[in-house]
């Protein structure tokens, strides 16, 4: 008996990846890490100027500093009953609002240094030193190697054959190796204009797999008892290929 398969082409993705942008404007003063470069979560990977961020932070503090000193003068004529309880609750919402205004502009300060959001390799990075970050920009993408996946697009009419598929076979041609997958999912919806479904196929751990990669699957939708030889036994000759 032989397997019944027919095959697919698909890209190479990963599972876990994250892609880090900036959350601040400034231009990059320095790139500490590069595609294929191994990370650990944490890690510094770029740095921003951010003198903007530093001096509204300067700013934010000082406005809080002042209405703090407000807030203590109008608590204290409250109590001598100079001021009303109603000047005392515009002092403490301005205090307040101050208090988040310099924290905003503290957190802001911070989002100049770049760090990795997880551990795992550099898949591409998107900004060189010199170049001007600006908020939701990307710079850089980090995926975790080990959790790989393909992604098939699978015409409707082979839809009723794929219901019952739980095994495929993945070829990497650029490899000359095949893997057998670790799970099978045919997502539940289907693009309107191609009338295709993405079918997911998760991968074992292949280290020379890369997002990105061609990779053809073949899911096998059954058996059938066919007359086979050894591929050993197979000779070609240009176009002929005998027994």
């Amino acid at each position: 008996a032989v397997d019944l398969a027919f095959p697919a082409e698909s890209l190479v993705e990963a599972v876990q990846q994250a892609t880090v942008g900036a959350q601040i404007a400034g231009r990059v003063l320095e790139v500490k890490a590069d595609a294929g470069q191994s990370v650990k979560k944490g890690d510094v990977l770029m740095r921003i100027d951010a003198r903007e961020a530093a001096e509204a932070a300067r700013a934010a503090e000082a406005q809080y500093a002042n209405a703090k000193v407000s807030y203590d003068r109008t608590k204290s004529l409250v109590s001598q009953k100079f001021m009303s309880s109603a000047a005392l609750d515009k002092a403490r919402a301005d205090l307040d609002a101050a208090a988040a205004n310099r924290a905003a502009a503290g957190a802001g300060q911070s989002h100049a240094t770049i760090v990795a959001p997880m551990t795992g390799i550099i898949a591409r990075r998107h900004a060189e030193m010199g170049d001007m970050a600006t908020p939701g920009k990307p710079l850089l993408t980090i995926y975790q190697p080990g959790t790989l996946r393909v992604t098939a697009s699978i015409p409707q009419y082979r839809l009723k054959a794929m219901r019952d598929v739980k095994t495929a076979r993945v070829e990497f041609p650029e490899l000359g190796k095949w893997v057998d997958a670790v799970k099978v999912q045919i997502l539940p919806t289907a693009d309107a204009a191609t009338h295709v479904s993405q079918v997911r196929v998760n991968l074992p751990d292949v280290p020379e797999a890369t997002p990105g990669m061609f990779a053809r699957v073949h899911f096998v939708t059954g058996q059938a008892e066919k007359l086979t030889v050894p591929a050993s036994a197979v000779l070609r000759r240009g176009e002929v290929a005998a027994v």
